[in-house]
């Protein structure tokens, strides 16, 4: 009976560990946590867009500095209900939850506490990488659709299709969710417009809405220099408005800001990147990862393949400086927008 009950007892401590994610045996001796297995990324963003390279360039990095202990990273883009059913499934995950990262923004969690109960404290926040903002492009694609096109509007004067719309005739902007919504109200508040002035149709992604605009259907549309740039190089998108207090610099940096088109003053909503995880992460691999993301920041490759080319400004912070400014961010915008 003895060795039976002792034997009930082993069984029921693997049970528990199981129940709680199963990575028991991948912390040593010494509290430390190595992955032995594949790792799975969720970005609630689709292919091509500013959220999607993000999570693609760090997992390069990890992957060819070592960083990962030789295992796989598997990004999964999962877009469902604006990305809200990928936030949840990782937030509330408890199976092998040391495996599991989720990019997570500020333009993730502006939708996220005001259409969900999910709030940032529904997981670890492991690190903050960057600083983003937006711009405006336009497409001089002759397949144009909107009304503005077809009045013959000069697409490449952000200023022109301002008086336009206070002239009565309809401008359509494109863009992703979350915090490009929110340089859109920004926007539209400053020049005194309304939704039916100047519209804006929201997509999966900036990919998505890049797409919309090349085949004409947008006016304009509103992405990060990740996503843009290599459609300003071919000459297929034009920028015509910084959403910034500064000009971009390299190929964007013919785009205006807001006071230069006109008695406005400038808008911009700066966009922080990060990673988080499942709430049921364990603290050693919440140090893991959040000291495999300090190296990727600390990198060559991170510095001259992501931020340049991309115009981003470096912003590392661990999980625990991470876990305040998100939380103090978060608090911010409840207070702001009267929600709890």
């Amino acid at each position: 009976m003895k060795k039976l009950l002792a034997l009930a007892l082993a069984l029921t401590a693997v049970l528990s560990l199981t129940a709680c994610g199963g990575s028991g045996s991948d912390i040593a001796e010494d509290g430390t946590f190595t992955p032995t297995k594949t790792v799975t990324w969720v970005c609630t963003s689709g292919a091509g867009g500013g959220s999607d390279i993000f999570t693609r360039k760090i997992s390069d990095i990890m992957s060819a500095e070592g960083l990962v202990n030789g295992q796989t990273i598997v990004v999964s883009n999962e877009t469902d209900g604006a990305g809200e059913v990928g936030r949840n499934k990782i937030a509330t995950l408890k199976m092998n939850p040391d495996y599991n990262l989720l990019t997570f923004n500020s333009g993730d969690l502006m939708p996220m506490v005001t259409n969900t109960q999910n709030r940032s404290s529904n997981f670890r926040i492991l690190a903050i990488m960057a600083v983003d903002k937006q711009l405006l492009f336009s497409c001089g694609s002759t397949a144009g659709k909107t009304d503005y096109a077809k009045a013959g509007g000069d697409l490449t004067d952000f200023g022109a299709a301002v008086e336009a719309a206070k002239n009565g005739t309809h401008i359509v902007v494109g863009g992703s969710k979350g915090d490009d919504i929110a340089t859109y109200d920004a926007l539209l508040e400053e020049l005194g417009l309304t939704e039916e002035q100047m519209s804006y149709i929201t997509y999966d992604s900036t990919g998505d809405a890049i797409t919309a605009a090349l085949g004409g259907n947008l006016d304009f549309v509103m992405s990060k220099p990740a996503a843009a740039s290599q459609y300003v190089e071919s000459g297929d998108l034009t920028p015509v408005l910084a959403l910034s207090t500064e000009h971009f610099g390299g190929n964007l940096a013919d785009a205006p800001t807001l006071s230069e088109i006109g008695d406005y003053a400038d808008v911009e909503v700066p966009v922080w990147r990060g990673v988080a995880a499942p709430a049921a992460m364990s603290d050693a691999a919440v140090a893991f990862w959040t000291e495999a993301l300090q190296k990727v920041s600390e990198t060559e490759a991170w510095e001259t393949e992501y931020l340049e080319p991309n115009q981003l400004i470096s912003q590392y912070m661990n999980s625990a400086d991470a876990t305040a400014y998100v939380s103090a961010f978060e608090a911010d915008y409840l207070a702001a927008n009267g929600l709890s």
